[in-house]
């Protein structure tokens, strides 16, 4: 019974690896599949590293060393993966702001066996420590076995985000075959959290982690995580393709008495009320402020300015760096000022955009446009 868990397991990491790489590079859904493709990849990692154990792949001397120093065990980032897959997988104008990188930061969690290991590593090679990996090896696995406390929280909170989140979606348009995979996603993430919390509890007992795991391994939770791998990798790539095609379907012309007010509409809350300078901005944010519903919004852009949310709102942005640039006093300024002044919530998102529209960079920009203006003088 044993081999055949592992084989289950194995062929369950084989599949994950496919499965993301296929999502990550999908044209479809692009954003939200990425997502789900880094919430597979690191589930498969982490049943990766078990039949390494399995199948003594680590006990090459380089190998073990490998293992013990690369994070090869990154759980806590699953948690916001799952939460941001089901927000971009229905708002298609949903980005990765620099508020939402910040869910990612207990990332640090996972890190602390490998800087451990690093750091004993790094010290026995300089003379710092003694070459005595006992104590540091005790660490390690006493670390890990407590750092599954905040994994399962990170995860039982944003399940229940993203059931929040779906409980207010639902409310705003029917259901739909994307609806309900989201929430079979959601509940399914439920059942495993059920799941790992009765194996949790007695493993973190002083005294009965070793009993838990000789008695039953690791079987009751990577059964189960090789069965969200199966069920994410093909009930994801299939939802995927059927909402492009049901999305192209849909897809209509909108009539010039729907076009023209909500670009005027449009034009207003960016020329009047500037709302592009909000570095927050969204496409919600933007709906409520017009009163337009965000697909009419999508839709005018597409069809009737050729543009995308996000294109729209920073040739906006854009305009005025040009004009602020060439104002005066703009040479007593550096670039990411008058970029921030402007909406633009980063530097590096700034020098992108700028070149995506110009084809060329700031300084090339303000060395044109002044050469421009001795030539007019």
């Amino acid at each position: 019974m044993e081999r055949l868990f592992q084989t289950v397991i194995l062929l369950g990491v084989v599949q994950g690896f496919i499965a993301s790489g296929l999502l990550f590079f999908s044209t479809r859904k692009r954003v939200a599949n990425r997502f789900l493709a880094g919430l597979i990849f690191l589930l498969s990692m982490a049943s990766f590293c078990l039949c390494g154990s399995y199948y003594h792949w680590f006990d090459v001397p380089l190998l073990n060393l490998l293992s013990q120093l690369l994070p090869l065990i990154v759980i806590m980032p699953v948690g916001p993966l799952m939460y941001f897959y089901i927000q971009s997988f229905c708002d298609p104008e949903f980005t990765l702001t620099r508020q939402r990188r910040r869910h990612f930061w207990p990332v640090v969690i996972d890190l602390g066996a490998p800087v451990a290991a690093i750091v004993f590593v790094a010290g026995v090679l300089t003379g710092v420590l003694k070459n005595n990996p006992q104590p540091w090896g005790i660490f390690i696995d006493t670390y890990n076995v407590y750092s599954d406390i905040p994994r399962w929280i990170s995860l039982a909170i944003y399940t229940g985000l993203s059931f929040k989140f779906l409980a207010v979606y639902k409310s705003n348009r029917p259901a739909d075959a994307g609806l309900r995979w989201l929430q079979q996603l959601t509940w399914l993430f439920a059942g495993f959290l059920t799941i790992w919390l009765v194996y949790l509890v007695p493993y973190i007992i002083p005294g009965y982690t070793d009993v838990i795991l000789d008695k039953f391994d690791w079987y009751p939770i990577y059964i189960p995580v090789t069965i969200l791998i199966y069920w994410l990798g093909i009930k994801g790539y299939i939802i995927s393709y059927q909402e492009m095609v049901t999305a192209k379907k849909a897809e209509t012309i909108l009539p010039e008495s729907t076009t023209t007010p909500a670009v005027l509409l449009l034009k207003k809350a960016m020329e009047e009320d500037r709302l592009f300078l909000n570095a927050a901005l969204t496409l919600q944010m933007v709906a409520k402020h017009t009163g337009l519903p965000p697909k009419t919004i999508s839709a005018v852009l597409n069809q009737h300015l050729h543009k995308n949310f996000n294109e729209y709102v920073n040739g906006y942005r854009i305009n005025l760096f040009k004009e602020k640039l060439l104002q005066e006093d703009a040479d007593q300024l550096t670039f990411a000022g008058i970029a921030y002044d402007c909406g633009f919530s980063s530097p590096a998102t700034f020098q992108r955009v700028f070149k995506q529209f110009t084809g060329m960079s700031p300084s090339e920009f303000r060395k044109s446009a002044h050469e421009a203006q001795k030539a007019v003088l």
